[in-house]
């Protein structure tokens, strides 16, 4: 099994990938910031086409997942997925498959 981790940057490149290709923008108008909360877990503030959107830890995961399928060409769903708070490096995504 191969492990890939996805570092808190390259996350926030797989949030704005997924929601342009969702919304039919361009990559670069999107921007996101990872949250991490102790009371409600991971979750992203997305802002595309004026708007604001909250993605909830599920919807972090269909992004990476989207991001496997359509960047790195292996099976979304095949992978094992896990978010991860590091001290060092930030917001974290585990990928292993």
């Amino acid at each position: 099994m191969e492990e890939i981790i996805i570092g808190e940057q390259d996350l926030i490149n797989v949030i704005c990938l997924y929601t342009a290709d969702r919304k039919g923008i361009k990559p670069q108008d999107v921007q996101a910031e990872l949250i991490y909360d102790d009371d409600y877990g991971f979750s992203a503030e997305v802002y595309a086409a004026g708007r604001k959107q909250v993605y909830i830890a599920s919807n972090i995961i269909d992004a990476i997942r989207f991001w496997l399928e359509h960047e790195q060409g292996a099976d979304p769903f095949a992978a094992a997925l896990r978010l991860e708070m590091d001290e060092q490096l930030g917001i974290i995504a585990h990928c292993t498959y």
